[in-house]
C-alpha cells in the first residue's frame, strides 16, 4: 500500500553490483512515485508522478476502485530523470492503483503497481513543528532530487518553439495545470494571494525552498559577500530552517536586486503596526514570511562562489547529459543566474537544446535557450566561479541538526557522485564547444545549427521588447527622471534603475549579435564539428551560410510600442545594424525610440518626447567602452 502522502522508492538490491542488462528489473531501480496531494481525498484532484533514473518504456495508468482506467499516459518526459504524469480531476473514494506497464521487461517486473488510498472526507490539515519553519519528513536523495527535476520541468513546460514568460513567479505556481504540487498540503496554500516576484538570484532559491516546503525536506541558505576589490564572493554564515530566526538579525550586504522580491497581501500575513506579542503564523503563512527572509539574504554572489569552495549553497558538476538536469543552476561570471528546466535531445532534423528560466528585476520570469548570448562564461578568479551547479544536499545528523554535505562527501555519495572541477579548467571557447557536444553529440547540419542561433537571438530581442515596454509604462505614469548610478553600479543597484534600465540585458544582446553574425566564420574555423555537405568546400559552405543569414535577419521581424502608443516594426537586421547605437540604449530616461536605436530626426524617432539629461549622457559616453568591447567591469 502506498499510504497517503508517502514517497515510495524502489531501491536496488545492495548485494548485486552487476551492470543491468537493457530491459532488466534493475532498470526499475530507484523508481520514485509521488501522489498529490499529501493526503488524497475525493474533493481534490489526484495527481501521480513516476520518476526513474533510467529511460524505461511503458504506460502509466490510474485505475479507479471499480477497476476502470480513469487516466493513462504513454508520454515519457525528461531525460534524465525520466517521468510520467497522470491526473484525475475528481477521484472516487477508495483504493486506487497507479500502474506502470513496462515494455520489453522481464515478466516479474513488467508491471509496477502502487496503491493509493483516497479518502471520502477532507483529511486533517498538517501543522508546523517547533524549532523549524516547516516539519521535515523526507530526505534529499536520488529519488527526491528526481522528483524535484520532474516538478521543475512540468512547471515550465511549453512547446519548443514557444518563448513563454510570466509577469511573476506566483503566476506559474498558481497554475494548477503546471504545478504538480498545487495545494499539495491541503491548506489552500497556493490560493492565499501570495505575490512572489523573485529576481534572477532569488528564483532558484525560491523554487528549491517551495519544493522543500511542500515535500518536508531540509533547506537552508548562506549569507555571502558579492566579491570586489579583486576578490571573489565568499559565504560567511549558513542558516537552515532550524535557525532561520537568527538570519533575520544577521548582518548582510545591501540587497542589489529588485526592490521588492516578495510581496504578501495582507490576508496572507497579518502585520499589525505594533503587536503586543509575536503571533505564531500558520504553516503556509510561515513559509511566506520565510521567503521574505530568504529574498533578503541571497543575491548573485551566492551563486558565484569559487568552484572548490565548500561553504556554499551550490557545487559544480561535470558537463554531461546525465548531470545537467532540470533544477541545475547556471551562474554567469557577471551576476546573472538561470535554472535549467528541460533538455531536448538531438534528432536527425534538429540540434539538441537546453532550456532555462530566469527572473528579471521587474519580476518577469521567462524561458530561454542555452546559447552564448544568454549564458555568459569567463574565467577570472576575481569574479568567482561561473558555470553549472547543483544545490548542495542538506542532511540531518545524529543530533538532529541540519548540515550541508562537503564536496568530498558528495563525490563519494552514490546518490549524487557528481562533484567536479572540470569547468574550472575550461576556456570560454572550450566551455561552449563542450556544451555543443553535450547538446548535440552527432555532427550538426550547419544550416540548421545557424537557424537555432538566429532563433535564440530572436527570442532575446523579443524579451527585450517586454523590458523596454515596462520602462515606457513607468515613464507614462508621470514619474520624474531616475537617477543614474555611477560606474559598474549601473549593472547592479536598487530601485527603478534596476527594474527598468537594461545595461546587463543589452550587453548580453550585443554579445548575442556578435555570435550570430560570426556563425559562418565559426563553422569555417571548426568544420569537423558539423556535417558538411558532400561535394562542397568549407568556403562554399561559409558563403552559403552568409547568404542565408542575411536573408533570415531581414525576414524575421518584431514590433515595439512607441512613446505615443503606436507600433513600429523592425527586423533582426535592423537590430544587428544598430549595434553601435545599442551601446548607449539602456537608459530608461530616454524615450523607447532611442532605446531601440532610432536615428534622430527619422520618422521612427518623430514620436520621441524624452531624453536623458546631458550629465547622464556624458556618463553613458564614458561607460560606452564596456559595451563596445563586450566586457562587464568588475565590482569596485
Amino acid at each position: 500500500m502506498l499510504t497517503a502522502g508517502a514517497l515510495f522508492v524502489l531501491a536496488p538490491s545492495a548485494g548485486d553490483s552487476r551492470a543491468a542488462a537493457p530491459g532488466s528489473c534493475e532498470d526499475a531501480a530507484e523508481l520514485a512515485v509521488l501522489p498529490s496531494p499529501i493526503a488524497p481525498w475525493k474533493g481534490a484532484p489526484l495527481r501521480v508522478v513516476f520518476a526513474a533514473e533510467k529511460p524505461l518504456e511503458g504506460e502509466l495508468s490510474l485505475i479507479a476502485p471499480d477497476g476502470s482506467v480513469a487516466a493513462k499516459s504513454r508520454e515519457r518526459r525528461g531525460g534524465p530523470p525520466y517521468f510520467w504524469y497522470a491526473e484525475v480531476g475528481t477521484p472516487a473514494a477508495g483504493t486506487w492503483h497507479a500502474r506502470l506497464a513496462r515494455e520489453r521487461a522481464p515478466a516479474e517486473c513488467s508491471t509496477l503497481t502502487y496503491d493509493i488510498a483516497v479518502l471520502d472526507h477532507e483529511p486533517p490539515r498538517p501543522h508546523g513543528a517547533a524549532g523549524s519553519v516547516w516539519p521535515v519528513r523526507n530526505t534529499w536523495n536520488r529519488a527526491t532530487e528526481n522528483l524535484f527535476s520532474a516538478w521543475i520541468e512540468k512547471l515550465f513546460d511549453a512547446p519548443l518553439d514557444a518563448a513563454p514568460s510570466w509577469p511573476a513567479l506566483h503566476e506559474v505556481l498558481r497554475d494548477r495545470s503546471r504545478n504538480i504540487l498545487f495545494n499539495y498540503l491541503g491548506l489552500g496554500e497556493d490560493q492565499m494571494g501570495t505575490v512572489v516576484r523573485p529576481d534572477c538570484a532569488d528564483l532558484p532559491y525560491f523554487l528549491r525552498a517551495y519544493f522543500a516546503f511542500k515535500m518536508g525536506l531540509p533547506f537552508g541558505y548562506s549569507k555571502c559577500s558579492r566579491g570586489g576589490g579583486g576578490k571573489p564572493p565568499r559565504c560567511h554564515e549558513w542558516f537552515s530552517i532550524q535557525n532561520s530566526e537568527q538570519a533575520r538579525s544577521a548582518p548582510a550586504e545591501p540587497k542589489i536586486a529588485s526592490g521588492a522580491p516578495l510581496e504578501m497581501v495582507t490576508q496572507a500575513i497579518p502585520q499589525p503596526a505594533a503587536p503586543p506579542a509575536e503571533k505564531r503564523l500558520g504553516l503556509a503563512a510561515s513559509f511566506g514570511s520565510y521567503l521574505r527572509v530568504l529574498g533578503d539574504g541571497v543575491h548573485s554572489g551566492s551563486a558565484r562562489t569559487p568552484l572548490s569552495d565548500e561553504s556554499t549553497d551550490n557545487y559544480p558538476v561535470p558537463l554531461k547529459q546525465e548531470t545537467l538536469r532540470p533544477g541545475t543552476v547556471y551562474a554567469d561570471p557577471y551576476g546573472h543566474v538561470l535554472m535549467l528546466v528541460r533538455r531536448v535531445p538531438q534528432t536527425s532534423g534538429a540540434a539538441g537544446v537546453f532550456l532555462a528560466v530566469d527572473g528579471q528585476p521587474d519580476g518577469t520570469v521567462a524561458r530561454k535557450r542555452f546559447w552564448r548570448g544568454n549564458f555568459l562564461f569567463a574565467q577570472d578568479p576575481a569574479l568567482g566561479g561561473p558555470g553549472f551547479k547543483r544545490f548542495r544536499p542538506i542532511v540531518t545528523d545524529k543530533s538532529g541538526a541540519e548540515r550541508r554535505l562537503t564536496n568530498e562527501e558528495i563525490a563519494k555519495n552514490p546518490q549524487y557522485a557528481d562533484y567536479s572541477l572540470d569547468q574550472a579548467r575550461l576556456t570560454p571557447d572550450a566551455f561552449y564547444d563542450r556544451m555543443d557536444d553535450v547538446m548535440s553529440p552527432a555532427p550538426l547540419d550547419p544550416m540548421r545549427a545557424m537557424g537555432e542561433a538566429i532563433t535564440s537571438l530572436e527570442e532575446q530581442v523579443k524579451a527585450r521588447v517586454t523590458s523596454v515596454e515596462n520602462g515606457r509604462k513607468y515613464q507614462a505614469s508621470g514619474r520624474a527622471d531616475v537617477e543614474m548610478p555611477n560606474g559598474p553600479s549601473i549593472f547592479e543597484t536598487t530601485g527603478a534603475w534596476e527594474d527598468f534600465a537594461t545595461p546587463a540585458r543589452d550587453l548580453r544582446l550585443l554579445i548575442a549579435i556578435d555570435v550570430v553574425l560570426g556563425f559562418p566564420e565559426r563553422v569555417a574555423r571548426r568544420p569537423e564539428r558539423y556535417a558538411m555537405p558532400a561535394g562542397k568546400s568549407v568556403a562554399d559552405v561559409k558563403a552559403e551560410l552568409q547568404n542565408v543569414l542575411a536573408s533570415e535577419l531581414a525576414t524575421r521581424k518584431f514590433s515595439y510600442m512607441r512613446t505615443d502608443g503606436s507600433t513600429w516594426t523592425l527586423a533582426l537586421k535592423d537590430v544587428a545594424e544598430r549595434a553601435p547605437s545599442l551601446e548607449m540604449a539602456y537608459n530608461l530616461n530616454d524615450c523607447v525610440e532611442l532605446r531601440w536605436g532610432a536615428a534622430e530626426r527619422s520618422e521612427e524617432a518623430s514620436t520621441c518626447k524624452r531624453h536623458a539629461s546631458g550629465a547622464q549622457r556624458s556618463k553613458m559616453s564614458e561607460y560606452r567602452a564596456w559595451f563596445h568591447e563586450r566586457r562587464r567591469p568588475p565590482r569596485a
